[in-house]
């Protein structure tokens, strides 16, 4: 069994989350290049526009999870680059999208893929411009194992006991490499609260502070949860298998 965390400042520091099932959402980076016809800006009769094209695809992007994808299925499509032109008067040859999608399970994670070549192909082709679709594959959705949770479970109930362990409500869009991890061998993925003042800044963001106590219950954890472990794979390796709840 392997076992990981991440500290969380939507956590009061102290809570540990330990959660069954989905935690992260898998995650694929798609770039869209985009080739029309430039010419001047006072002409565009004469061209193929890449922004009009590129600015249509944009919009058109965002309805494939309203409206293709089964709502109860968290899903994300994000562009978050829009490269194209070089002058005022000029209307562009060339335009580049790129951005990155984002499920929680494999089905829906395909039926994104698809769906942006789809649409951004057809675009192009009524617009009369040459589209190429890559994608760059990245991390399968980290989805823990029931019985590497109750484990994950225990420990956090012996560090900072029961009322202090809690689970996310809701699995978090943003990818996690422990998920490559998962799907070699059972194991549990959890949050470390590090909350300050009561306040949860975005993860990732230039208002980056966390409550470094959070790293001594971390500590703690590990500690148990891999003696806790330890006795679990030298049971099963004995042939006592341990009955979920």
């Amino acid at each position: 069994m392997i076992f990981g965390g991440h500290i969380d400042r939507h956590f009061r520091t102290g809570v540990i989350a330990v959660t069954d099932g989905v935690v992260n959402a898998c995650t694929d980076d798609f770039e869209i290049a985009i080739t029309g016809r430039g010419g001047h800006a006072a002409r565009p009769h004469e061209t193929v526009d890449a922004v009009v094209v590129g600015s249509l695809m944009v919009m058109a992007l965002q309805t494939i999870v309203s409206r293709e994808v089964n709502p109860a299925h968290p899903s994300v499509i994000t562009v978050g680059l829009f490269q194209a032109g070089s002058a005022p008067n000029v209307i562009a040859a060339q335009c580049r999208l790129s951005g990155t999608i984002r499920g929680q399970d494999e089905f829906v994670r395909n039926q994104l893929k698809s769906a942006v070549r789809h649409m951004a192909l057809t675009i192009g082709q009524l617009h009369g411009a040459h589209v190429t679709v890559d994608f760059r594959e990245g991390m399968p959705a980290l989805v823990n194992s029931p019985e590497a949770v109750l484990t994950a479970r225990d420990a956090a109930r012996a560090v900072v006991g029961d009322a202090q362990v809690e689970a996310m409500r809701i699995a978090n869009m943003g990818g996690e490499d422990f998920s490559f991890y998962l799907e070699k061998i059972p194991g549990c993925y959890v949050r470390f609260g590090a909350q300050i003042d009561g306040k949860a800044y975005p993860a990732h963001s230039s208002s980056f502070v966390f409550d470094e106590d959070c790293l001594v219950i971390g500590a703690q954890y590990f500690f148990e949860v891999a003696k806790r472990a330890g006795v679990e794979v030298s049971n099963a390796a004995a042939g006592q298998v341990r009955q979920l709840d």
